[in-house]
């Protein structure tokens, strides 16, 4: 069993990805917003999810605005911030849990909660948690180096998105800006659930010409074959509208919204 070092290690987002490249399965990144239903979930959630899945989790720190999220996400979050969830209440939720969580986890977080709070000290309380890398969406190029500059300060990585409308250079760019993993947007628009795979080839053939991290996609990935389609090219499926879904039908239900977003991801790492 890992040691609690080895948790908050900065290369376990790389260790990661290896440890699913070695057993011949795809990785699947799910997604959750903190605070929903509750932080008391989220806590019970994630070492379960950190089983389903055996890679890298990603935590989504509420916001009032989130940025090029569906309405199953924005609904979530903005829950999660009626109920009450901080970033602070986030961060004292991971490190109450890390002993138990197997996996990388990743904080999905607006820029303009990090500039709040201050970049050094966002990505110092982070990694004090227990996370192990940030992906900010939303940041401006002109603003990611000094994020990156404060992630590797603080022994965490800096993920930032690629879009399929950007440049060869501006791909460039931003890939020299990331550390840990680059995150593909399988598609333009926002985030929400789609019935066709996504053809991300192209885009991951363009990111792979300038940076040798692992590349995960993410927006529109909700079913099992939508994660074959993608992990035929990219080294990791990012699912998150689809695992939120699936606890709101079940909170609806009167049933266990943990038990349905593990049974979700079991279904897509067993693809």
């Amino acid at each position: 069993m890992p040691t609690t070092a080895d948790h908050v290690a900065p290369d376990a987002v790389a260790r990661a990805f290896a440890k699913c490249r070695a057993s011949g399965r795809p990785a699947v990144l799910p997604f959750v917003t903190a605070g929903y239903p509750s932080l008391a979930s989220t806590g019970s959630l994630l070492p379960r999810l950190a089983a389903a899945c055996g890679s890298i989790i990603e935590v989504g720190i509420p916001f009032s605005d989130p940025i090029a999220d569906g309405p199953v996400i924005a609904e979530s979050m903005h829950e999660a911030l009626l109920a009450g969830c901080t970033p602070a209440g986030v961060f004292q939720t991971v490190r109450a849990v890390r002993d138990q969580v197997d996996a990388a986890l990743i904080a999905m977080v607006s820029v303009s909660i990090v500039d709040r709070m201050g970049v050094e000290r966002f990505t110092r309380d982070a990694a004090a948690a227990g996370f192990n890398g940030l992906i900010v969406p939303d940041i401006d190029i002109e603003d990611a180096p000094a994020l990156r500059a404060a992630c590797d300060a603080a022994g965490i990585t800096c993920t930032l998105l690629v879009s399929p409308t950007s440049s060869d250079a501006r791909i460039a760019r931003i890939t020299a800006l990331c550390s840990g993993f680059v995150y593909a947007l399988a598609r333009v628009g926002i985030t929400g659930e789609r019935s066709e795979s996504p053809d991300i080839a192209p885009l991951i053939a363009r990111i792979r010409a300038t940076t040798s991290l692992p590349i995960a996609a993410g927006f529109g990935i909700s079913t099992a074959a939508h994660v074959r389609a993608v992990t035929a090219h990219a080294d990791g499926a990012i699912v998150g509208s689809a695992i939120v879904r699936s606890m709101r039908e079940a909170i609806n239900a009167k049933r266990s919204p943990e038990d349905a977003a593990v049974a979700l991801v079991e279904s897509f790492t067993r693809s």
